[in-house]
């Protein structure tokens, strides 16, 4: 039982990772800030993609 609820666990976050990565390369922010932040996602999951909740670049890049 144990390893099904891991797995299940382990399978939402990498969705919410990616999903994160996703956004961070669809925000207006600098190359710089894109690849620190996918860095700090990749690195540490769970904290990484809670901080770029809390912290990250917000909305889309201007095609304008």
């Amino acid at each position: 039982m144990g390893i099904e609820v891991t797995g299940v666990v382990g399978l939402l976050i990498l969705i919410a990772d990616v999903w994160a990565i996703i956004n961070v390369f669809q925000s207006g922010a600098g190359t710089g800030n894109k690849v620190i932040w996918t860095v700090l996602i990749l690195l540490l999951p769970v904290i990484g993609l809670i901080l770029w909740l809390l912290a990250g670049p917000r909305g889309a890049a201007s095609t304008v």
